[in-house]
């Protein structure tokens, strides 16, 4: 449905993308993932039209739109601050946009997709309501009604649940995600929230200092990350890496502490696991703990391994507190390994 070959946008000096190679099916909810300043709202703002690449060609259902104007793109930009007009009624913020020049609906057609939009949204008894006297959550699904009541060939929502509460990012997160598939619109939403990432994306691509790092299924950028910058996006807590170094047959890292046997790699590497593929028990050399998190269903414990502080995420049931031993072992499988010096 889209396809951007070498996009690059410069402002100034600053190259807010550099060479961005992007696909997006059909029918797929891609998630570009990546911290403030990675690029994510610019490339946004370049398939909507709304920034002109410097270099680089943009593809939407075959057709070349690198010079298109919005208007001519109809693709739907879902901003992150709502952006409605606060005096104007719900019901006319959602037919502002099929009054737009060049539209040329008929009073019934306005009213027919308004009164279908607002099923969709749930937001069927707020029509008469000024925008003004709506809440966070109310606003941003009148933001999103706009977009959808022009039926657009492509959604592009610029991290719209930053600003609610986080049970109400929980509830318009699946609700976005069914919506999306009921439509059959292909949609890119960014974000730098790994929950919406992993739970929303049918692929995440992860976006950082305006380049691709990795583009792949949620489950395949967590579990095999293609660099230490990747693998710390998703994970919480974060993941833990230590510089280790080869020592007989094992992996050694801090002050000596064996941290997994060694394969065929380089003298030096950097080794990465998750807190959850990490266990108190079954180790050679101990560790000593330092906090107990608890997090309702599970425990963080920040243990400090040979001068290594790391992470391990273990049972609710278990019964640890400061100052205890362990033996931190790494699951079989579960170590990632990067040539020293990648990010």
């Amino acid at each position: 449905m889209l396809s951007l070959r070498g996009v690059v946008v410069r402002f100034g000096q600053v190259q807010a993308l550099a060479g961005v190679d992007l696909e997006l099916g059909a029918d797929e909810l891609l998630v570009v993932l990546g911290p403030t300043g990675a690029g994510k709202t610019t490339l946004l703002r370049t398939i909507a039209g709304l920034e002109t690449p410097d270099a680089g060609q943009l593809e939407l259902a075959g057709e070349d739109i690198t010079h298109w104007s919005p208007a001519d793109r109809d693709v739907a930009l879902v901003f992150q601050n709502f952006a409605l007009y606060p005096d104007w009624t719900v019901r006319q913020n959602l037919e502002f946009p099929l009054k737009a020049p060049g539209r040329r609906l008929a009073g019934g057609q306005i009213a027919e997709r308004v009164q279908w939009a607002a099923g969709l949204l749930h937001i069927e008894g707020l029509l008469d309501r000024p925008a003004a006297r709506l809440s966070g959550g109310e606003m941003q699904r009148v933001a999103i009604g706009r977009c959808l009541v022009r039926r657009p060939r492509l959604f592009l929502l610029d991290e719209p649940l930053t600003n609610l509460d986080a049970k109400l990012r929980e509830s318009l997160r699946v609700e976005l995600a069914l919506l999306r598939r009921q439509l059959g619109i292909p949609m890119i939403l960014v974000t730098h929230d790994q929950a919406e990432a992993l739970s929303m994306g049918d692929r995440v691509v992860v976006l950082g200092q305006g380049q691709v790092l990795q583009s792949d299924s949620p489950e395949e950028v967590y579990r095999r990350p293609v660099s230490p910058l990747v693998a710390r996006q998703l994970g919480q807590p974060r993941i833990n890496l230590l510089a280790v170094r080869r020592q007989g047959s094992h992996w050694v890292a801090g002050q000596g502490v064996r941290v997994l046997e060694a394969g065929q790699e380089a003298e030096r590497m950097q080794l990465g696991v998750r807190p959850e593929d990490l266990v108190p028990e079954g180790g050679l050399d101990p560790a000593w703990v330092r906090v107990v998190e608890d997090t309702g269903p599970a425990q963080i414990l920040l243990a400090d391994w040979g001068g290594c502080p790391v992470h391990l995420l273990v049972a609710k049931g278990s019964h640890f507190a400061p100052g205890d031993q362990i033996f931190p072992r790494v699951k079989p499988g579960q170590a990632m390994l990067w040539p020293c010096g990648d990010e």
